[in-house]
């Protein structure tokens, strides 16, 4: 590794070696890379106890194609060689882990024109600022009440003080609206939302986790007031009792622990989780929520509201009787009701070229379901 102009890194060897990787050719005719995988790997060394390292990510890959090839073109590299960071974090280094060149050489230049990208082994959290509102949540009116509370929050954080609601549990079984709720609150509040899986916050290796959570957070508070929302909590703060069950995520949950018990009135940030098995969570997990709110599978008044509300906007005339299908649908969610029986009946009709949504239609899909449902309920019983 050497300078180049005493500021630049070199990724390989010094120039007068660069003959044996070309069969001595002269260097300006090393062939150009015309694609780049880089993998951000971390600092050369680091001070022992500084356990949150920057996660290099980035929000728009274009930009960082454009930023990449204005400090590294001319660069001779190849599977498995560094490249340092020079402007936003210096010695940053990132691994070469693909390059593409003609000729199917190992080694190559990169160009103006190379398209270099990230390695990601993570979604990063992005912000969003959804668009649904509370009146497209349909039921679980209790919920939504409790729920508005937050909302005066977010609206107006100082009025709070030490009383603010940061930390909130939606439960209840899947598909009954609280990923749903979450994203209207912020619609209605007119705040940015950071939502992820519990899942998406386990690393593959030490400190991995930690990083992730404290990451999120970090940009939840630059965004602040927001909301963070994380989903399928059971995942990372399963009770101790089970954890040998799903494996040791004790790094997770601590790490977890620290941003809920840190976050003040002054940061307007509200941590809402959700889960489908409250029971199972860890209990020190547990009691850092003020409020505990169920959302509940859907009356018979709330799925034929449900029904009527995407009915609405089918691409084929439903004429089947709603009212009866409401009360044939007993145990199913509104995200059941949508997306397994109207979507499923609307399909069918689509591909019988039928003119309307029949009843005969939806009963054959219901049938359809209800079998389903016995067959997956006797595998668990009798596995």
């Amino acid at each position: 590794m050497v300078r180049k102009k005493h500021k630049i890194r070199q990724a390989l060897p010094k120039k007068e070696e660069f003959e044996t990787f070309f069969d001595k050719r002269a260097s300006d005719e090393i062939p150009v890379i015309s694609k780049l995988r880089l993998k951000p790997i971390g600092y050369p060394i680091r001070a022992i106890g500084d356990g949150n390292p920057p996660v290099i990510t980035s929000d728009d890959p274009e930009l960082f194609e454009v930023y990449a090839r204005e400090q590294w073109s001319g660069y001779i590299v190849s599977n498995g060689t560094f490249l340092f960071d020079q402007f936003l974090y210096p010695d940053f280094a990132f691994k070469v882990v693909q390059i593409e060149v003609e000729g199917n050489y190992a080694t190559g230049k990169i160009s103006t024109d190379t398209r270099v990208t990230l390695k990601q082994e993570i979604k990063p959290v992005m912000l969003e600022h959804p668009k649904v509102f509370f009146k497209d949540v349909v039921g679980n009116q209790e919920a939504k009440d409790k729920c508005k509370i937050i909302m005066k929050y977010l609206k107006n954080p100082d009025k709070f003080d030490d009383w603010i609601p940061k930390n909130i549990l939606l439960y209840g079984p899947p598909g009954t609206g609280k990923t749903m709720m979450a994203r209207a609150l912020a619609c209605e509040t007119d705040v940015p939302i950071l939502l992820t899986k519990a899942t998406e916050l386990i690393g593959l290796h030490v400190g991995d986790g930690a990083r992730r959570i404290h990451q999120l957070y970090s940009l939840a508070k630059d965004a602040g007031p927001s909301i963070i929302f994380i989903d399928e909590l059971d995942a990372i703060a399963l009770d101790r009792r089970y954890q040998s069950i799903r494996g040791d995520v004790s790094e997770v949950v601590n790490a977890l622990l620290s941003e809920l018990d840190g976050l003040s009135s002054k940061q307007g940030i509200v941590t809402i989780c959700a889960t489908n098995a409250p029971s199972l969570l860890d209990s020190a997990v547990r009691n850092r929520f003020e409020e505990e709110i169920l959302f509940d599978l859907p009356s018979f008044k709330e799925r034929l509201d449900i029904l009527k509300l995407y009915s609405g906007n089918a691409p084929i005339q439903i004429t089947a009787d709603l009212s009866k299908i409401a009360k044939e649908t007993n145990d199913f969610s509104g995200r059941e009701l949508k997306d397994k029986i109207l979507k499923g009946a609307i399909h069918l009709a689509i591909l019988r070229d039928e003119r309307e949504v029949s009843s005969n239609l939806f009963n054959e899909i219901l049938t359809r379901i209800q079998r389903e449902k016995k067959l997956n309920k006797n595998k668990i019983l009798y596995g």
